[in-house]
């Protein structure tokens, strides 16, 4: 073989080995866990990320669950009033839905009555209601982690949030990380 040949083969093999090595050091950075970043509001979307996440949990999936921006109103407690909100803060918590049983549907919400309608359904097909898939998803160890920013920005209140066994608050910052380690990502 020629000289260039052969240096061209190792320089391939170079290569190859560098790219292994990084194969090598993601699969082992990988944990048995599915981060979910949810940021929709609607009620089939938080359906969909919890009835994965249950599923995960139940085969033994560490699951971490960042509620961020239109999501957080499935998370506040419409029992609980906090005090010291501006007027937009105010506003924002007015016109948006208090709780997950005041969620609309992505699609065909019908003037309310989709939400009505698919809860119709679960109940009559035995699926969990949504209040019943939070209550497994903490007896399971499903984490929720709160955005702080999409919090600060829609003028919720940690006063004003469910309350929930494995419920955290952090940023963005700390989904990436958390994703980056996870062997899937979702984002709904």
């Amino acid at each position: 073989m020629e000289e260039n040949t052969v240096k061209t083969i190792e320089q391939l093999q170079q290569q190859i080995d560098k790219l292994q090595k990084k194969i090598t050091k993601l699969e082992n950075n990988r944990k048995d866990q599915l981060s979910i970043a949810c940021v929709s509001g609607d009620l089939d979307k938080v359906l969909a990320t919890m009835i994965i996440s249950l599923a995960a949990a139940a085969m033994d999936t560490k699951v971490k669950i960042f509620f961020s921006f239109w999501a957080l109103s499935a998370l506040r407690d419409p029992k609980k009033h906090p005090k010291g909100k501006d007027f937009i803060s105010k506003m924002f918590g007015f016109m948006l839905p208090k709780g997950k049983n005041k969620l609309g549907l992505s699609k065909m919400n019908m003037g309310g009555m989709g939400p009505v309608m698919i809860k119709y359904l679960m109940r009559k097909n035995n699926v969990l209601s949504l209040e019943d898939m939070f209550k497994t998803a903490g007896e399971l160890g499903i984490e929720i982690i709160v955005c702080e920013m999409s919090m600060g920005l829609m003028g919720f209140k940690k006063e004003e949030m469910i309350d929930y066994p494995h419920l955290t608050y952090a940023g963005a910052a700390t989904f990436v990380t958390d994703a980056g380690e996870s062997a899937a990502q979702l984002f709904v």
